[in-house]
């Protein structure tokens, strides 16, 4: 093919390969790994306490940031705090709690930052308790807890699969 004087003006004007700029594309994956890095952590699990072996149960939906209260069979946890013996709380014969309570009272007053406040304003408690505490003793800290104005009263359990139907 005969080399015209439009072909050789023409490659001598023309370029190597163009390059492609990546800082853009680098940009766009950057700030889809930070989107997926703070939405991954949706799932919350509540650490127990060794003392304290939870029931089993299907569970339907996900915990939420509450008050938690550890029921184990020695003592009595309110929010990271041991408050009373699980053994005085039986002893006991009405059904408000005063140690609780007070506790209840005292995170209510000391609300700091949006996740404490969240928590406090949700009226919401989380019950992680024994399975080999009585019942008896588990209604006593739920009334303590409305009388509280926590009205919203969940009990903790470990999760299991849920049983499928034989044919």
């Amino acid at each position: 093919m005969k080399n015209t004087r439009r072909i050789k003006r023409m490659s001598r004007n023309r370029t190597a390969l163009t390059k492609m700029n990546l800082t853009s594309l680098m940009d766009v994956f950057t700030i889809l790994v930070f989107f997926l890095l703070v939405n991954s952590g949706q799932s919350e699990v509540l650490d127990t306490p060794n003392e304290v072996v939870l029931p089993e149960s299907v569970v339907e939906s996900r915990p939420r940031e509450t008050v938690v209260i550890f029921v184990s069979p020695e003592s009595v946890v309110v929010q990271g705090e041991a408050v009373v013996r699980t053994a005085d709380i039986a002893a006991m014969t009405g059904s408000e709690i005063e140690p609780i309570t007070g506790r209840l009272e005292a995170i209510r007053a000391s609300i700091i930052g949006p996740s404490t406040l969240a928590a406090a304003d949700s009226q919401e408690i989380t019950i992680l308790a024994d399975k080999s505490i009585p019942f008896d003793i588990i209604k006593k800290i739920m009334s303590t807890c409305t009388g509280q104005g926590y009205t919203r009263i969940s009990l903790a359990v470990i999760q299991k699969a849920p049983a499928v139907a034989e044919a």
